[in-house]
């Protein structure tokens, strides 16, 4: 057998001492998490852990649920194919294609300590790529232009190769020429478990997290989560290597990731006094804090994610709420994070170093 390029379970660098591999036992398929799910890992907070994560492209039923040859037409070697992938697509892995989303998610994760009114802080700190290539589909009725594309009947899956730090794609179908665009990893997918007996469906995001799909996500990024379940029950999935504002086309590049994250846990007095009171996901970078808004309706997203951004200035820099939101308007980009969802998302970019005194 030739040398993989891929990481299968177990295999090539793992940076963190406690690791999750993404067996079929230890991931939900469709379905995310709720309050009376069993963990498949309990960690104390602070606890940083190497979680591997599977791409739903080319598991699908529409895609023929066999990934050997989904990506073997592509021209895909076998060994290059992840053994998870192959795993859960031959598993009988509870999911209804009906009803149920596409979307594979590794967890629940238990975080000692983690009560309701606590913020779970998840910070990005690794994003290892597992496979050479990915994959961007487009399937009736979904997407931004869903009464127009696809074209013609059935889905449309473009295959795209990485080439060093970029993501490459053929401009036409068997063209020679190909398009060329940065690879920036981060996971569509991370969350904490709802409350009650009941999992929610994998598409639409809410603040549970789930399916956000905020492509500032990335190395050095932190998401933090109102808990709602006694350990949090965090759990990750849709990961990506690329992924533009707004998603239109349903998926982005979609493609396994090996991720190393650290959960931590705010106290919800810490959390109020940093953030003021957050109903749902909050993300920050070393220069940007990140105030989201969610909502079937794009307009109604928009609102949202500026009174979460009012709030957020007003606990966080003592700004009136008049002055606040002239700032924002002044200075604050407010970007589409996802059209593609169900329930649309927005984010603000609040730089920081404004409030520098």
């Amino acid at each position: 057998m030739q040398h993989s390029l891929a990481l299968h379970p177990g295999q090539g660098p793992i940076r963190s001492a406690t690791y999750l591999p993404a067996d079929p036992s230890a991931v939900l398929w469709g379905r995310l998490p709720c309050a009376t799910d069993s963990p498949v890992l309990t960690i104390d907070a602070g606890t940083e852990v190497t979680i591997d994560t599977i791409s739903h492209e080319g598991v699908l039923e529409d895609q023929g649920r066999d990934p050997v040859a989904f990506f073997g037409g592509f021209g895909v070697r076998r060994e290059d194919v992840l053994l998870d992938a192959i795993a859960l697509a031959a598993s009988d892995r509870p999911r209804d294609p009906t009803i149920d989303g596409p979307h594979v998610v590794t967890g629940p994760i238990h975080v000692r300590g983690a009560v309701p009114g606590d913020l779970l802080a998840i910070t990005v700190l690794e994003t290892l790529p597992r496979v050479p290539y990915g994959v961007v589909s487009n399937r009736h009725g979904r997407g931004a232009l869903p009464g127009e594309y696809p074209l013609d009947a059935g889905t449309v899956s473009v295959f795209a190769a990485v080439d060093g730090e970029h993501g490459t794609l053929p401009r036409v179908l068997g063209g020679a020429h190909s398009v060329r665009f940065p690879l920036a990893p981060f996971l569509g997918i991370m969350g904490v478990a709802v409350a009650g007996g009941s999992r929610p469906h994998s598409v639409p995001p809410g603040a549970h997290g789930g399916n956000i799909d905020i492509n500032l996500l990335t190395v050095g990024s932190t998401l933090y989560l109102p808990v709602q379940v006694a350990g949090a029950l965090a759990y990750v999935g849709d990961p990506h290597f690329a992924q533009g504002d707004g998603e239109v086309a349903l998926t982005a590049m979609e493609a396994s990731l090996r991720a190393t994250l650290r959960f931590d846990v705010l106290s919800e007095a810490d959390a109020l006094e940093q953030f003021g009171r957050q109903v749902g996901p909050l993300a920050e970078t070393a220069d940007l804090l990140i105030p989201t808004g969610l909502s079937p309706d794009l307009d109604e997203a928009v609102q949202n994610c500026v009174r979460a951004a009012i709030g957020l200035l007003q606990a966080r820099y003592g700004m009136d709420a008049a002055h606040a939101y002239a700032y924002l308007s002044a200075a604050t980009d407010f970007n589409i994070s996802q059209v593609v969802d169900l329930v649309k998302g927005a984010h603000a970019r609040i730089r920081k170093g404004d409030f520098h005194d």
